[in-house]
């Protein structure tokens, strides 16, 4: 995992929540005008939208994922940092 990758989870996330939404909105609106049910082409397109944005937009997923995996590791770092420094330990204090 580079910094590159997960250094701007915020912006990776929206333009990934954005796209997935996109992406549903484009397939129901395509069975809308195919004369689907707004109700039932919203739902197809939830179902049909998920497995496909996986395909589609699998960097956007890798880097968000990427992104994920470096925010947990930097809090899991400053949980064991911080039961360290409850326990009294020394190897907590001196970080």
């Amino acid at each position: 995992m580079s910094d590159e990758k997960a250094g701007n989870l915020p912006r990776d996330l929206t333009l990934y929540l954005l796209a997935r939404f996109v992406l549903v909105g484009a397939i129901a609106w395509g069975l809308s005008l195919a004369g689907v049910p707004l109700l039932v082409a919203l739902l197809i397109g939830l179902v049909v939208g998920l497995p496909l944005g996986l395909l589609l937009f699998r960097g956007l997923n890798a880097r968000v994922t990427a992104g994920l995996a470096k925010r947990n590791e930097k809090r899991a770092r400053a949980r064991a940092q911080l039961r360290a420094q409850l326990r009294g330990d020394a190897a907590g204090q001196s970080e």
